[in-house]
């Protein structure tokens, strides 16, 4: 086997290997705190995610703000 056909066989190898991660599901942890009122209409709401690529992070936080009459 000449060096071309073993560069063709590394660079396949690669290609299949880099094309199974992408297929894989990478674990996402998911936070969600509500503690807004049920009666609250329009509750304040704060979101923020994070994708590293092998690790995803989503949190959501909601409140009732109170309003001063």
């Amino acid at each position: 086997m000449d060096q071309l056909n073993k560069r063709r066989i590394i660079l396949a190898a690669g290609a299949a290997a880099l094309l199974m991660t992408a297929a894989t599901v990478h674990p996402t942890a998911e936070f969600e705190i509500l503690t807004h009122e049920l009666t609250d209409k329009t509750p304040r709401k704060f979101q923020a995610a994070v994708d590293t690529g092998v690790l995803a992070v989503s949190v959501i936080y909601t409140w009732t703000e109170r309003s001063l009459r």
